[in-house]
C-alpha cells in the first residue's frame, strides 16, 4: 500500500501541475481497440493428458492416512474444516485403512465434536468415529506440535503404507503451512523438514509416506518438493490457491477404499480428478490447479533448477541491468500465483516451466533442461482455463522486489535449507547490487568457458553462506527514478507516446498505465487504475497509449481495477469492492478471442502472515456492491491518497463487466514504468479531454 500511495502521490502532483497549463494539442476519434488478439482461443481439455497408473500393492496391504487438521479461520467463518470431517466419515472404510486426525488452530469449531480450547486427536475407521486423546492447548503453527503428532501416528499405528495431509492456508515457499489463528504463527519448510527429519529421518530409496499432500494454497513449489526430501514418493499440492471447499474427501478415499492396491501416483490422480469435478460443481474451476510430484525424480529436477540458476547468474553477474530487466519482462508474462499485485498482495510465487519458456532467448542453454525435468517430475495435474499455461512445479520470482514487504519475503527466502544456492544468489544481486567476492571468480570463469552448463552439472558455486543482509555499501542497480517525468509526445492520430532508449529500457521490466478523472468542479482525482493496454514495442522502444475513452464498468459502474497478469490469450484483474459489507477483490479475465471480460468471483487478498483466502465468493442476485475508488482533494494542499466508497448498488441476475464509454470530462494518463525491483517512476501527465465523444489529447513537458 505505501508503494501505492506513493506512485498516485506523485501522479496527483503532476496532474495539479499540468492543470496551470495545458500547452499541446492534438485530436483523435473514439475508435476500436488496438488489443492484440489472437486468432483463436485454443479450448483444451483442464484435465492432464490421460495416465494410466498400474496398482503397485495389494488389497490386502494396510494403510495409515495421518491429517493435520488446523481449522484457522476457515473453519471459524465458513466451518470448511468440519465439512471436510463431515465428508470423511461418509466413506465406509475397511478394516486395513485408518484414518488418524489431530485437530486445533480455530477460534471456534462448527461442530458439536471438536473442542475450541484443545490439541485433539481422532481415528475414523471401519468402527468409524472416535476420540483417542484430548490434550492441553497447542500452536498448530509450531513445530513441536506438528513432530508430537508425527510421532503418535508412528508409535501407535503400524502399516504397510501412510499418507500425511497438511490441512489449512498455505503461503507458498516464504509464507509455509498452517497459519493457526489464536496464535498466529505459521510452520515453515524449515519446519517440515525438521519434524518429518526427526521422527523418521530421510531415506530417499524408502521414504516413509506414500504421499504427503497440501490441501492448502499455493505449496506446489520446488522448496516445498526440496524440503520432504526422503520423506515421500509422492507430493500432492497445488500451484495456485484453492477455494474453501477442498479436496474431494468422499471420492478419493473412496477410491482408496474400493482398492488399497493402488499406489501413490493412482491416489494422486483420484485427488486431482475428484478435485476438478467438485470445484466444477460449485463453478469455481476457472483457476485451479493441482499437482502429482514424482519424488524419485528430484534429483534431476534439483540439477535443472540449480543449472538454470547458475546460467541466469552468470549472465546477470555479466550484464546486471539487461539481464534483470529482461528476465523480469518473462517473469511478468508467466504464470504467477496468489495475486502479486497491489490489490491482493504479493506471495512471488512463478510457474517454473513458463518462467524457462519465456526466458529461453536470454538462457538458452538451461532452460529446456528445467522444462524436461518439471514436466517429468509432475506425474499428473489439472488445471483450470484459466491456469493452462503452468507445468505444475513453481518457483520464488521476486516480483515486489524492494519494496518493505519484498525485502522481508526475500529474507524469509534466503533463510530457506530448501531453496537453491544460485537462485538465492541471484535474487540478493537484484535486490541489493552485490555477491559475495568468494563467488565471482566461478562466475567469471563459467562466463568465459563455451562448454559451461554442457554437462549434467557445471561447477559448483562455491560453499559460501549468501548472505542474509546487505552490506552498508548497497548501491541501486536500477536507477527507475530517472525516468521521472520522462517528455510525452502527440503523433498525427492524437495518441500520446513516449520513447525510450536502450539503456532506458534496461533499467524496466514493464510499463504500465495508470489513469485518473480530474473534475476542478467537484474538486476530485479520482483514480481508476492500472492497466497494461500500450501498444509496446520493445525493439524500437515506443510505447503509445491506446486510450479510447472507455474503462472496464461493473453494471454500468465505473470500477478501479488493476492488471495481475497479461497472457497469450487472456488478461486477468482485479477490482476492490465491498460485497454485501465486506472488503474483497473481484477477480476478472478478459479473453482476447471473445473481446469480452468474465466475473471469476470475489476473494480477499493476502492477510498478515502472507496467507492467501480460499474463499472464492460468487455473485448472487440480491448481492450487494459498493465499488471502491482512491482519491484525492485538489484543493486543500494535501496529496494523501484516500480510498473511498462510490457507488453502491444491488446486482440482479447476470452481473458483467464491460467496457462503456467513460463520459464527457477530464483524464489524466501517465505511462509508469517498472523496474524489476517494483520501484516505479511516471512520464509527464497526459490530459485526456471527452467532449460529446470526441477525444482531444494535452500534454505539457
Amino acid at each position: 500500500m505505501q508503494k501505492f500511495r506513493q506512485t498516485f502521490q506523485r501522479f496527483f502532483l503532476l496532474i495539479m501541475f499540468l492543470l496551470a497549463a495545458m500547452l499541446t494539442t492534438a485530436c483523435s476519434d473514439d475508435g476500436g481497440s488496438n488489443k492484440p488478439k489472437p486468432s483463436s482461443r485454443e479450448e483444451t481439455s483442464a484435465k492432464y493428458p490421460a495416465a494410466n497408473f498400474e496398482d503397485v500393492y495389494k488389497s490386502s496391504d494396510t494403510w495409515v492416512i495421518q491429517m493435520y487438521l488446523c481449522g484457522a479461520d476457515l473453519e471459524t467463518r465458513i466451518g470448511s474444516a468440519t465439512a471436510d470431517l463431515q465428508e470423511i466419515t461418509n466413506v465406509k472404510l475397511p478394516a486395513n485403512i485408518k484414518f488418524v486426525i489431530e485437530t486445533g488452530g480455530a477460534e471456534q469449531w462448527q461442530n458439536d465434536t471438536v473442542s475450541n480450547s484443545a490439541i485433539e486427536r481422532y481415528l475414523y475407521d471401519s468402527n468409524g468415529l472416535q476420540r483417542l486423546e484430548r490434550l492441553p492447548d497447542a500452536d498448530m503453527g509450531d513445530v513441536n506440535t506438528l513432530t508430537d503428532f508425527i510421532r503418535y501416528g508412528k508409535e501407535n499405528f503400524t502399516a504397510d503404507h501412510r499418507i500425511f495431509i497438511l490441512w489449512d492456508h498455505g503461503g507458498g515457499s516464504c509464507g509455509g503451512i498452517c497459519v493457526d489463528e489464536r496464535y498466529e504463527n505459521a510452520l515453515s519448510l524449515n519446519d517440515l523438514t525438521q519434524a518429518f527429519g526427526s521422527v523418521y529421518g530421510s531415506s530417499p530409496d524408502n521414504p516413509p509416506f506414500e504421499i504427503i499432500g497440501f490441501d492448502a494454497c499455493l505449496m506446489a513449489t520446488y522448496d516445498t518438493i526440496n524440503s520432504l526430501e526422503g520423506f515421500a514418493r509422492y507430493v500432492v499440492a497445488s500451484e495456485e490457491t484453492e477455494p474453501a471447499l477442498g479436496w474431494n474427501y468422499v471420492e478419493w478415499l473412496g477410491a482408496l477404499a474400493n482398492n488399497p492396491a493402488m499406489g501413490g501416483a493412482s491416489i494422486g490422480k483420484e485427488i486431482c480428478d475428484s478435485y476438478l469435478s467438485a470445484c466444477e460443481e460449485y463453478d469455481v474451476e476457472d483457476t485451479v490447479t493441482l499437482s502429482v510430484i514424482d519424488m524419485s525424480k528430484l534429483p534431476a529436477l534439483r540439477e535443472a533448477f540449480e543449472n538454470f540458476g547458475l546460467e541466469a547468474l552468470v549472465n546477470a553477474y555479466q550484464n546486471p541491468k539487461k539481464f534483470f530487466s529482461t528476465y523480469g519482462r518473462g517473469a511478468n508474462n508467466a504464470e504467477n500465483y496468489g495475486g502479486n499485485n497491489k490489490n491482493d498482495g504479493y506471495t512471488n510465487m512463478v510457474d517454473l516451466v513458463d518462467l524457462a519458456r519465456n526466458n529461453k532467448e536470454i538462457l538458452p542453454k538451461t532452460s529446456d533442461a528445467l522444462i524436461n525435468a518439471v514436466n517429468s517430475a509432475v506425474v499428473y495435474k489439472i488445471n483450470g482455463d484459466y491456469r493452462d499455461k503452468g507445468g505444475g512445479i513453481s518457483g520464488f520470482h521476486s516480483y515486489n522486489g524492494k519494496t518493505s514487504n519484498g525485502e522481508n519475503y526475500l529474507m524469509a527466502y534466503l533463510n530457506l535449507n530448501s531453496a537453491s544456492d544460485p537462485q538465492k544468489l541471484l535474487y540478493y544481486y537484484l535486490i541489493y547490487n552485490e555477491l559475495p567476492d568468494e563467488v565471482k571468480p566461478t562466475l567469471e570463469q563459467l562466463a568465459n568457458d563455451p562448454n559451461a552448463f554442457a554437462t549434467v552439472q557445471p561447477a559448483p558455486v562455491p560453499e559460501q553462506p549468501v548472505p542474509t543482509t546487505p552490506s552498508q555499501q548497497t548501491t541501486e542497480l536500477f536507477n527507475v527514478a530517472s525516468l521521472e517525468d520522462m517528455s510525452v509526445d502527440v503523433d498525427s492520430d492524437g495518441n500520446s507516446f513516449v520513447t525510450l532508449t536502450q539503456d532506458q529500457m534496461d533499467l524496466i521490466s514493464s510499463v504500465h498505465c495508470q489513469l485518473a478523472y480530474v473534475s476542478p468542479q467537484d474538486n476530485i482525482v479520482l483514480v481508476l487504475g492500472s492497466d497494461a493496454d500500450i501498444d509496446a514495442d520493445w525493439d524500437t522502444g515506443l510505447f503509445k497509449d491506446n486510450f479510447r475513452g472507455v474503462w472496464p464498468m461493473l453494471d454500468g459502474h465505473p470500477v478501479y481495477v488493476e492488471i495481475v497478469a497479461e497472457n497469450d490469450g487472456y488478461n486477468l484483474y482485479s477490482i476492490p469492492i465491498k460485497l454485501n459489507g465486506v472488503e474483497c477483490n473481484l477477480q476478472v479475465a478478459y479473453v482476447y478471442a471473445a473481446e469480452q471480460y468474465y466475473i471469476l468471483g470475489a476473494k480477499r487478498g493476502l492477510n498478515s502472515n502472507g496467507m492467501s483466502d480460499r474463499e472464492l465468493i460468487k455473485l448472487r442476485p440480491g448481492d450487494e456492491i459498493t465499488t471502491l475508488h482512491y482519491a484525492m482533494a485538489i484543493s486543500g494542499g494535501s496529496s494523501e491518497l484516500t480510498q473511498v466508497e462510490i457507488d453502491t448498488f444491488t446486482i440482479g441476475e447476470h452481473p458483467t463487466v464491460k467496457d462503456e464509454n467513460l463520459g464527457d470530462g477530464t483524464y489524466a494518463y501517465c505511462f509508469e514504468f517498472v523496474a524489476p525491483t517494483e520501484e516505479s517512476s511516471l512520464s509527464d501527465v497526459v490530459m485526456f479531454t471527452i467532449a460529446n465523444g470526441e477525444i482531444t489529447t494535452t500534454v505539457n513537458n
